[in-house]
């Protein structure tokens, strides 16, 4: 028993140290996934460790304080996502229906035939807009149905997993799709003006995941995610991100991201909203992310039910309430998240001029 949580609590420590190395291969940057599943593990190894070995052992008490440690690492990375934590968006619970914007974002996952039940969320929720990602041109055949009520609309359409539309029933402006990092993965990028006129610059994207059967490395992802945010440094003007962006809220380029970009979480102090895997229970992570700035508070956030995909579909509906900017504290980044931006852009030969500036 003994050499048992030895290995475990070794095998922990591994996975909890690993991902501190600077290293963008994928076996490393996947370990930024599963902090609480590991944070579980910590758990379930500081249990056996106190029932079956006692504190007698040098051993025992060695590894018991190792796993405290490694626990407590994790915890710090994604308490932020627990009701445990301060929200970050203050909430709306009287908004002006001219002044909401509301989306539904959902990675349908190309193979899947649900349409009809993502569909029929759809129109109970009417979400001003509909955000997909892994659309292909059968998926963009089922929601052309939606074209009477979401008349202004970005198509393109892929078999690779990464097509991408986006259907909205408010104006689009300056509506452009770009290939920022990769020539085979679009992003889009719009100003949607609001019932009340008023202006909001938004951008979708979904880069590609370190992965064995994806890119061997987190750089690309990295890239066009941070290429995006210095792309919004200084910006003063109402902003919307949103997408699968592969990634976890907690990562080193997720945290960098929003504190370069200086948008807020509405997910901080409120929960997880894992959105994949929806099949497994035990394994999910929050990869579909709405990020905002201190325009916007929030009105509702949640997850869609099931439609057959790897992912649950993402509602989340913000009130423009830009006299509340104050109330809101903006996330500023360091100069070493300054740095690691600066160095991942450059390593993909991107820079944030080719972000398109809708609106401007």
């Amino acid at each position: 028993m003994l050499t048992f949580f030895i290995v475990l609590t070794a095998l922990l420590t591994l996975f909890t140290l690993l991902p501190l190395a600077r290293i963008d291969a994928w076996p490393v940057r996947i370990l930024d996934f599963p902090r609480l599943q590991i944070a579980a593990l910590w758990v379930a190894d500081i249990i056996g460790l106190t029932l079956l070995l006692g504190f007698e052992a040098t051993a025992a008490l060695t590894m018991f304080a190792i796993a405290c440690g490694g626990l407590a690492y994790q915890l710090w990375w994604i308490l932020p996502y627990t009701r445990l934590y301060q929200c970050e968006v203050k909430s709306c619970a009287q908004p002006s229906p001219e002044r909401t914007i509301s989306i539904v974002t959902a990675n349908v996952l190309t193979p899947n035939r649900g349409a009809d039940q993502l569909l029929q969320q759809v129109r109970q929720l009417k979400p001003d807009l509909l955000v997909t990602l892994e659309s292909d041109q059968w998926w963009q055949e089922q929601l052309d149905v939606l074209q009477a009520d979401y008349p202004h609309t970005l198509k393109c359409p892929l078999d690779n997993l990464y097509g991408m539309h986006l259907y909205s029933q408010l104006p689009l402006r300056d509506a452009t799709i770009n290939f920022l990092v990769e020539d085979d993965k679009p992003s889009m990028h719009a100003e949607v003006v609001l019932r009340s006129g008023d202006k909001v610059r938004c951008h979708f994207l979904h880069p590609a995941p370190p992965s064995p059967t994806e890119n061997s490395e987190s750089s690309e992802r990295d890239a066009e995610l941070l290429v995006v945010a210095r792309s919004l440094e200084g910006v003063t003007d109402p902003i919307i991100v949103t997408g699968d962006l592969n990634d976890v809220a907690w990562s080193r380029t997720t945290k960098a991201f929003r504190r370069i970009s200086r948008l807020l979480d509405p997910r901080i102090g409120r929960g997880m909203f894992n959105t994949f895997h929806a099949e497994h229970r035990l394994l999910r992570w929050p990869l579909d992310h709405v990020f905002h700035s201190d325009h916007f508070t929030l009105v509702d956030m949640h997850r869609l039910q099931p439609f057959g995909s790897d992912h649950f579909a993402l509602f989340t509906q913000l009130a423009f309430t830009p006299r509340q900017q104050t109330q809101q504290e903006r996330p500023e980044a360091s100069a070493d998240e300054q740095q690691f931006a600066e160095d991942k852009v450059a390593d993909q030969d991107v820079n944030k001029h080719q972000v398109p500036k809708p609106g401007q």
